[in-house]
């Protein structure tokens, strides 16, 4: 059996054919659908009615089938969003500073630091699964531990 060099322009002209035909889900995740300015329009209405403490607002963003997924929340409803996420939470919130919001027409995913009312920060991340206008759903990965007054954080229920 002998060796055969290969350059790189080779292997990754190859890749390119294989990454093109044999795995279509590389395909559907390009780059080449761009930012969509509308995704992110709603994204940031989104955190603008948790800002404003506008539950009627964000109602209106949120599909009626909207599930929001935490690691303490597994596809909640939006009833039950409200009970435990909003209506616990709201009044805690003074700011987002949205650091990174990349968004393609059906999702997104967003980088912020909050800043309570308290005076404290944390950092999360946040996919956006999104059906023009609304918001079907909301996955949240919680950035470090934080002196946030929430119950994920205390451990509380």
């Amino acid at each position: 059996m002998t060796d055969k060099v290969m350059s790189r322009r080779t292997v990754l002209e190859a890749g390119a054919l294989v990454a093109a035909t044999g795995v279509p889900q590389m395909a559907t995740a390009s780059a080449a659908k761009g930012q969509n300015l509308k995704s992110q329009e709603a994204v940031r209405n989104y955190y603008a009615a948790w800002e404003t403490r506008d539950w009627q607002r964000l109602d209106r963003l949120l599909a009626d089938g909207f599930t929001f997924s935490s690691p303490r929340d597994d596809h909640i409803s939006k009833s039950a969003y409200k009970a435990g996420c909003w209506d616990t939470q709201s009044g805690l919130i003074e700011r987002f500073d949205l650091t990174q919001v990349i968004g393609t027409d059906e999702e997104a995913f967003v980088v912020y630091v909050c800043h309570t009312t308290n005076g404290n920060t944390f950092r999360n991340v946040e996919y956006f699964r999104l059906r023009e206008p609304k918001v079907e759903a909301i996955e949240c990965y919680f950035g470090g531990k934080a002196s946030f007054p929430s119950a994920v954080i205390t451990g509380q229920e």
